[in-house]
């Protein structure tokens, strides 16, 4: 059996963000972005802290990340303990800045995806020949290119903290799906979708979520992503996420 059908049995629910989702280097463009930082004088001990929230977020969701991100919250914690070293007078511009260890990789990536960013964009040769028609009602809502931006995991997980953040602080964390499967959910999002033609992300949970109820619907987005049911654009502007069929 396929790794896309056994994510869908019964049982501890656990995804995977191999292939589906982007690695640490973007998760630290997006803390950069978020922060509005400049890339050379990274505040290495703002950007650690965040990281690794973002990490703990992950596992506490029972998302499996790759190794990678274990390497790169590694090598920030010891830029972080480098910065925090005394400097000698007669050493001062001996050593270079420890945060060119992450500021060197972090360009060349950036210039790297600048470049495939660039060449996805050009037609292919074909590509508009067989089209699949597209149904009235989401041709309506669909939004222009000049209006949203894709977004990625980690602009889930912000909208994602910013709906568990309205919620009471007495109420109980519970990462698992015991009321309703992902699976369920799943079948739910693709019958709203069916009906409307897209939603906000905001549009999926009642107006008084449980924290089961949230986190099953953030793993079911999850899921749809991999198995490549749905798109998740952003508009600019107002900042709100919106979900389409692929």
């Amino acid at each position: 059996m396929s790794e896309q059908h056994e994510v869908l049995t019964d049982g501890p629910y656990r995804v995977k963000l191999s292939d589906i989702f982007e690695g640490p280097m973007d998760l630290l463009v997006h803390l950069i972005k978020k922060n509005e930082i400049n890339i050379y004088d990274i505040p290495i001990a703002l950007i650690t802290e965040q990281y690794l929230q973002y990490i703990e977020w992950l596992r506490a969701l029972s998302v499996e990340y790759a190794a990678e991100f274990v390497v790169m919250a590694s090598t920030l914690a010891q830029i972080k303990s480098r910065m925090l070293l005394p400097i000698h007078a007669e050493e001062e511009g001996e050593d270079e800045d420890p945060r060119q260890a992450i500021v060197r990789p972090l360009i060349e990536y950036l210039q790297l995806k600048s470049a495939a960013e660039q060449l996805a964009e050009r037609p292919l040769l074909g590509e508009d020949t067989f089209t699949r028609p597209t149904s009235s009602a989401a041709l309506a809502a669909a939004p222009t290119d000049d209006e949203v931006i894709k977004i990625g995991l980690f602009e889930l997980i912000d909208a994602f903290q910013r709906i568990l953040s309205g919620l009471p602080d007495e109420a109980r964390i519970e990462f698992t799906a015991d009321t309703i499967s992902v699976k369920e959910r799943i079948s739910q999002i693709a019958d709203l979708l069916e009906a409307r033609g897209s939603l906000t992300f905001f549009e999926l949970f009642p107006e008084h979520p449980t924290r089961g109820e949230i986190v099953v619907t953030f793993l079911a987005i999850l899921e749809m992503v991999k198995l490549a049911l749905i798109r998740l654009v952003q508009h600019v502007t107002s900042g709100i996420i919106r979900i389409f069929y692929q």
